[in-house]
């Protein structure tokens, strides 16, 4: 089945949507001509890129997109999250399919990734050619450079090899499209990817800012400067390059001042708001129902594989979370005399049953089992999963520039201010206060990361970078159940990459091997 991952579709750039997100658009296939006459048609190419970040894929009800990302690759294998009881999806959340290539886990973000990278091609490719102002063309081109960057960043986290075991990018990276062809490719270095990230980010800046143009008020879904600002940081911090992810984090979080708590607590991850720097639209009039990232991690959802496996914390992370601290309340930890089925976890009855369907009634559909430490972080806007998708924010930025400051060293007074500020003056933990230094500060950073961002997608991510082991414990000492009570290596399971494909390996025979 030849060129069945690197798909183009002009088609998908033009899939009909309604409201504010994409409301002229065809319902029929445009051809490339066509879509390139002018900017116009343009921008519906980028609003058809932005609806492909929550599209459902390969006919199944969990490939949603980024959220399936989200979800699937950083969450469930994580060090901190679970999804209470479902043991039947125990192979992927303990990680052990990253060397089965042809498995439709290991082919999913592949095809999902080089699905964007190849509409972004299109855009890049073509747009100087259409009719309009200079200055819409850069912005469009600016765009699509994001898309690219921030798709090549994704998939060097899941196929390639972690940069600190990488002999300073050596080592195998990724087959680099970046125009239209669709024949052989040999693959790059990790550091050529890198190199091609900062290249695209380099240029989508200089053009958004020749441009002079920024997104519509209210549009959060589509790429601006600051969005190409926090992709660079993220993609620096992975890349380990220091000064650049503190450099870009500062950038990236200027214009979003964190969000309140009364914001955090109700409804902060499912409408935008003014923390939020980029994320993908979803309402009534666009939405994936039961397929969507909200129809699988909200508390509320009525979605079956929410009311009967709760997402819920690790009890070593939610014990260091303090007792003046807001994100403490957004967990349903266990007090004294309060009971549950140490088995599985849940509650069906007894003082924290009670409890919860007391305290947390506005954030539980009323069917949903109780587990002891779910969570009720991640809501769903309205029903069965709608809401819309986060992808980055300031207060993870303050946490980039935090842990590059750890790493570059002498700045130990401004990385304790960074904390102050996400922490004691956001009003998440008005008692929080940090004179912690060296090592010791680092490993604050790191806590606060796990806190801030849990269930948000970083779990794994975070622990493959930083090469720690995961580590769950079952209950009662712990809060996963036995099957997931695993001690997982770095150095196993292919150092956590993924390997290539099958598909993509025998359609391209520049790439000779699954696995290094």
């Amino acid at each position: 089945m030849k060129k069945i991952l690197y798909t183009l579709g002009i088609i998908v750039l033009l899939a009909s949507c309604a409201g504010d997100y994409l409301d002229t658009a065809p319902q029929s296939s445009t051809g490339t001509t066509t879509i390139f006459e002018t900017t116009e048609n343009a921008k519906l190419a980028i609003n058809g890129i932005c609806r492909l970040m929550v599209t459902q894929y390969l006919s199944s009800q969990g490939f949603n997109g980024e959220g399936t990302i989200k979800t699937w690759y950083g969450n469930y294998p994580g060090n901190h999250f679970q999804k209470s009881n479902l043991t039947g999806w125990s192979s992927i959340i303990n990680s052990l399919y990253h060397e089965r290539n042809t498995s439709t886990y290991c082919y999913y973000p592949w095809f999902y990734y080089y699905k964007l990278i190849g509409n972004a091609n299109a855009i890049i490719v073509n747009i100087d050619a259409a009719s309009g102002s200079a200055a819409e063309k850069a912005f469009i081109k600016a765009q699509a450079l994001t898309f690219r960057a921030y798709s090549y960043t994704m998939l060097s986290q899941l196929y390639c090899h972690r940069w600190c075991d990488s002999n300073n990018g050596a080592s195998r990276g990724l087959p680099l499209r970046i125009d239209q062809s669709t024949g052989e490719l040999e693959c790059s270095t990790l550091a050529e990817v890198y190199n091609r990230i900062y290249e695209d980010l380099d240029n989508a800046i200089s053009n958004f800012t020749t441009s002079e143009m920024d997104r519509p008020s209210g549009d959060n879904y589509s790429p601006n400067l600051d969005v190409a600002y926090a992709v660079y940081a993220r993609a620096a911090l992975i890349r380990e390059d220091w000064a650049t992810a503190a450099r870009y984090a500062a950038l990236a979080r200027k214009n979003y001042p964190l969000m309140t708590n009364s914001e955090y607590v109700d409804g902060g991850f499912n409408t935008p708001n003014q923390e939020w720097i980029w994320s993908s639209y979803n309402a009534t009039d666009q939405n994936l129902h039961f397929y969507s990232f909200f129809a699988y991690q909200g508390s509320n959802s009525s979605a079956s594989i929410c009311r009967s496996y709760a997402c819920s914390i690790s009890k070593e992370l939610y014990d260091r979370i303090p007792e003046t601290d807001i994100r403490r309340t957004m967990f349903l930890a266990p007090r004294e005399g309060e009971t549950y089925t140490t088995s599985t976890g849940r509650a069906s009855k007894g003082a924290l049953f009670e409890r919860a369907k007391k305290d947390y009634a506005d954030k539980i559909y009323s069917t949903s089992y109780i587990f002891a430490y779910m969570q009720f972080k991640i809501l769903c806007a309205e029903q069965p999963g709608i809401g819309q998708l986060n992808h980055f924010r300031s207060a993870e930025m303050y946490l980039i520039e935090a842990e590059a400051n750890c790493h570059i060293g002498g700045k130990d007074t401004e990385t304790q201010n960074l904390l102050i500020t996400l922490n004691k003056d956001s009003g998440r933990n008005p008692s929080y206060t940090c004179t912690k230094t060296g090592n010791e500060l680092l490993e604050e950073v790191k806590l606060y990361r796990n806190i801030e961002l849990w269930g948000e997608g970083f779990d794994w991510f975070d622990y493959k970078r930083w090469k720690e082991p995961i580590a769950r414990k079952s209950y009662p000492e712990g809060s996963f159940h036995v099957q997931f009570a695993i001690t997982a290596d770095p150095s196993a399971n292919n150092q956590w990459t993924w390997v290539f494909p099958a598909k993509e390996v025998d359609y391209n025979d520049a790439l000779t091997s699954y696995i290094e």
